[in-house]
């Protein structure tokens, strides 16, 4: 069968997915070990042409680590050109092997392509061999998960969704008043909505498995870049909000902590914005990371514990100056609070990872109904304790207002901070991978060049930490400019583009609702929140 007959006529694009790229790979690396050593050195151009298709490959692996429920083992940072090449290449075709008979990679496009172009280029292996530029970070990572179960699901999805943004939401009611819970009721509806579409989007070509793919089968090499940095933007974004989470929370329970160093006085968020920095510095160097991805799904178990505290503390222990908040509705900050509620449900960068690694794919939309219900019940149950409890007066973290003498607000507060500095490299890691992906030289395939590209993050993070330090309309900017997009209007984008002609009115009439309500919130949302941090912040 030829290649261009496992494409439809309007998707003739020829595209290689992050799962097909990298088992494409390994088996052209093992016919490698049999051919001749005098074989002609492949284009740069075409090497180039091909590298740039297919980033960034290491997207489903790093992204599993930063959601999976069970991580594997712990492995300290290698020298990527030199550890157990052979070994780690027959151990990646047995793998490509065992995944071609048993799990759903396998694919006709990979296997058929493959095929074609080796019967009509013998040296296509060795056009493929600049890819191993990337290889140093894919191998290093565990294979995808396979055969999730409906309850590992749960977790990996809610792991994503009930984050850090909890605790804005009362801050969030505060700006746009009690009302204003309509519109995180209308984002969790729209979002779950959207993440359906995005499954669809993946069962229309068998070949597709991760959020860049489906960009690429929709707009081509254009899409998949432009969602893929759009995404890692976002994840950086989040990186420099744990930043400020830490500094933020450390500075409320030692308020008085000044330094002078060089003739330079730094302030207290200042001094623990460098110490969350430096704490996290260690972690990022670390290849798998295992032991940070057990603490990073008891995220999950954290945010419930912070809740709990909240209504500990709003119930049992008395709080004293604060009354409850009386704003019904005001208009003037609702963009803020818009740009807070989108934050919240936007986990739509795993969603195609989390249905591509279940057993039975077919349930994917009760996990997803199951989510999205929790982490509403939790957002809409935290908004309401927090603003009765501490009115008009919430900071944009909740536990900024909890007394500090209560061994409640102790809890809350330091499972906060402990929290960040475990996802923090987690975080980072598919940001970092991606980077090492684009060392096309074998000088810059290094333990120095890694350890360096993720330095140089953790620095750039903690810089816009310390010039942008106000949590919550950071967090504003980064769900109206960036999780409005990812979460809303590029899914029904891809849909409607994915599936032109054969849609029923009333899902283009849906579609195009929720791009025009997405555009108009992401316009209004971002001027607002890039107004708040040029002015007067949080």
């Amino acid at each position: 069968m030829k290649l261009d007959e496992d494409l439809r006529p309007d998707r003739e694009e020829d595209f290689q997915t992050d799962d097909e790229e990298n088992q494409a790979q390994r088996v052209f690396e093992h016919l490698d070990d049999d051919t001749d050593s005098d074989n002609s050195p492949p284009s740069p151009s075409l090497s180039n042409e091909v590298s740039m298709i297919s980033w960034p490959q290491s997207y489903r692996q790093s992204m599993d680590m930063l959601t999976s429920a069970t991580p594997p083992g712990l492995t300290l940072l290698k020298r990527f050109g030199s550890v157990g090449r052979s070994n780690s290449l027959a151990t990646s075709f047995k793998r490509s092997q065992e995944c071609q008979e048993d799990s759903a990679l396998t694919l006709p496009l990979v296997s058929e392509t493959c095929a074609f172009k080796q019967e009509n280029h013998p040296a296509s292996a060795h056009t493929l061999q600049p890819l191993s530029s990337a290889r140093f970070s894919v191998e290093e990572l565990p294979p995808p998960q396979e055969q999730c179960s409906f309850a590992k699901s749960v977790i990996n999805g809610t792991n994503i969704l009930c984050g850090i943004g909890i605790l804005t939401i009362p801050y969030a009611m505060k700006k746009g008043g009690c009302l204003s819970l309509v519109i995180l009721l209308m984002f969790a509806i729209m979002c779950c909505y959207t993440g359906m579409l995005l499954i669809r989007c993946l069962e229309s070509n068998v070949g597709l498995k991760t959020y860049p793919d489906i960009g690429q089968a929709a707009f081509g090499i254009v899409g998949r870049l432009g969602i893929a940095i759009f995404l890692y933007v976002e994840l950086f974004a989040s990186c420099v909000e744990y930043i400020i989470l830490v500094s933020d929370n450390l500075s409320s329970l030692y308020p008085n902590t000044h330094l002078r160093f060089g003739g330079i006085d730094l302030n207290t968020e200042q001094i623990f914005s460098i110490t969350a920095a430096i704490l996290v510095l260690p972690t990022v160097w670390l290849r798998n990371l295992s032991l940070l991805s057990y603490i990073s799904v008891g995220g999950i178990f954290a945010t419930i514990l912070v809740a709990l505290c909240l209504f500990w503390v709003g119930t049992m222990d008395q709080v004293v100056g604060y009354k409850p908040g009386e704003n019904v509705l005001d208009l003037a900050n609702l963009p803020v609070s818009i740009g807070l509620y989108s934050f919240c449900f936007a986990g739509h960068a795993v969603f195609p990872n989390i249905y591509s690694s279940m057993k039975e794919p077919s349930k994917f939309p009760s996990v997803l109904y199951t989510c999205f219900a929790f982490c509403g019940f939790m957002y809409m149950s935290v908004g309401i304790m927090g603003y009765l409890t501490f009115g008009d007066l919430v900071s944009s973290q909740f536990t900024l207002n909890m007394p500090k003498e209560l061994y409640a607000s102790e809890i809350a507060t330091w499972t906060t901070v402990v929290t960040p500095l475990a996802k923090y490299a987690l975080t980072l890691l598919p940001i970092a991978l991606s980077i090492e992906e684009l060392a096309t030289s074998p000088r810059l395939r290094c333990h120095a060049t890694s350890v360096l590209i993720r330095t140089s993050l953790v620095i750039l993070s903690l810089l816009v930490a310390l010039y942008i330090p106000y949590f919550g309309s950071l967090m504003a900017l980064i769900g109206s400019f960036m999780s409005i997009l990812v979460a809303l209007i590029y899914p029904c984008a891809c849909f409607l583009k994915l599936h032109s002609g054969r849609l029923s009115n009333s899902e283009i009439a849906n579609c195009s609702f929720i791009i025009v309500v997405g555009m108009i919130s992401a316009c209004i949302g971002t001027l607002s929140a890039v107004s708040k941090i040029t002015g007067e912040g949080d």
